[in-house]
This record gives C-alpha cells, sequence and structure tokens, in this order.
C-alpha cells in the first residue's frame, strides 16, 4: 500500500470527521455517569494543555514628519529598550576618558616628582648628550676605570 493512496481529500475528511463525531455523540448516551464524568475531566484538561493558536494582528505603521516610518502607539518599553544601551555607552565612554586624563596626569606628577627630586639639574635633560648618557645605563653601568679616567681630565 502507497501513503498518498491512503491519504483522504479535505472533504472526505471533513465526512469522515463528522460521522466519527455524530457516532461518539450516540454512544456516549448509553455511558454511565462516572465515565462521562472522567471523559468530560479528561477532556477540559486536553483543552487547557493545547497550544494557542498563532493569530496574526496588524499594528499600524504612520510617516512621520521627519520621513521615517513609525509605529502607531510605542510603549514606554519600547523607547528604554533602545535609549538604555545607548546612555551607558555614553557614560562608559566618557568613564573611559577620565580614566585615560588621570592616568596621564599621574604620569606627567610622577616625572615631575623624579625632575625635582633628583640631584641633576633640570636643564641637564635638555642636552641630547645626556640622555644618550642615560639611555646607555648612565653612572651605575659605568665601570671604575672609565670614572677615574674622567675624573683626571
Amino acid at each position: 500500500m502507497n501513503r498518498a493512496e491512503d491519504l483522504l481529500t479535505p472533504t472526505q475528511a471533513d465526512q469522515f470527521g463528522r460521522a466519527s463525531a455524530a457516532l461518539l455523540s450516540q454512544g456516549s448516551q448509553a455511558l454511565p455517569a462516572s465515565i462521562k464524568d472522567r471523559l468530560y475531566a479528561a477532556r477540559m484538561k486536553a483543552l487547557s494543555v493545547r497550544k494557542a493558536k498563532k493569530v496574526w494582528m496588524q499594528k499600524p505603521v504612520l510617516a512621520s514628519s521627519a520621513g521615517t516610518w513609525s509605529l502607531g502607539s510605542r510603549s514606554t518599553w519600547d523607547t528604554v529598550g533602545w535609549v538604555a544601551p545607548l546612555v551607558v555607552l555614553v557614560f562608559g565612554l566618557i568613564g573611559i576618558a577620565q580614566w585615560q586624563e588621570d592616568s596621564r596626569i599621574n604620569d606627567i606628577a610622577e616625572v615631575d616628582a623624579a625632575l625635582l627630586s633628583d640631584d641633576v639639574p633640570p636643564d641637564a635633560y635638555a642636552d641630547s648628550g645626556f640622555m644618550g648618557f642615560l639611555k646607555n645605563g648612565g653612572i651605575a653601568d659605568s665601570s671604575p676605570d672609565s670614572s677615574s679616567s674622567i675624573q683626571s681630565k
């Protein structure tokens, strides 16, 4: 048997359903009351757990004076849904900028404190030879022979 041949047309299925419902209605008249009550309870339970049908609703869409499309009535939560992330983003960017500015100020303050507490005068830092001397390791890396030769000259 082929499954395609076993299927009923919509008209045949409708006729079969009506005939089955009529037979069940006639047979239910002869059932005892306790069975009828159990069947009624089972039917109510089945109806309560069935899935709700999807209902298609149309929302009015209107064009605003700015030429953009908008829904007819927007709830407060729809507006909050796109405004809240924007507010968080703006405050986050402001916080990051503030943190970077504080970090920059602290770095400059450390350099100033190092310059003021050092024995070397600030004019020495402007000399390119002195900067090369500091990059090469300064006095700590120089050997005792080279320091004595510098002092003797």
